[in-house]
């Protein structure tokens, strides 16, 4: 079975590229633009990973995480974000995140942590 991932980014050119590579890995990609979209997605369907940026309009990557985790405690979230904002990634984590990649980031790292995350949920 295809692993199905959410991408919930607002930087078009960020979510885009992350959208290509993952298909390209052989991933079913879903993509949210903002985290009102992001949220209603989640309510609508299942995920096995949620990559989300924390800075969001709308709805924050916080209040994702917080959802995941009280509604779908299975699935794991990758937060993607800027350096500066080490007391959100503090809560992120606190929150339940699985794991935080500071942008701009390699491509390359990103489908390694994917994999990581999606391993350590089937074990």
């Amino acid at each position: 079975m295809t692993p199905k991932i959410l991408i919930i980014e607002d930087n078009t050119m960020v979510l885009k590229s992350l959208e290509f590579k993952l298909i390209r890995e052989g991933f079913e990609v879903l993509t949210a633009s903002d985290g009102r979209q992001g949220m209603s997605l989640i309510r609508e369907g299942s995920f096995e990973l949620v990559i989300t940026d924390l800075m969001l309009p709308f709805i924050t990557g916080l209040e994702i995480i917080e959802y995941i985790k009280t509604e779908h405690p299975d699935t794991a979230v990758i937060v993607l974000s800027t350096s500066n904002q080490e007391h959100i990634i503090a809560d992120a984590f606190n929150l339940g995140a699985d794991d935080f990649i500071t942008k701009p980031f390699n491509p390359n790292e990103l489908t390694l942590r994917v994999k990581r995350s999606l391993g350590i949920r089937k074990t």
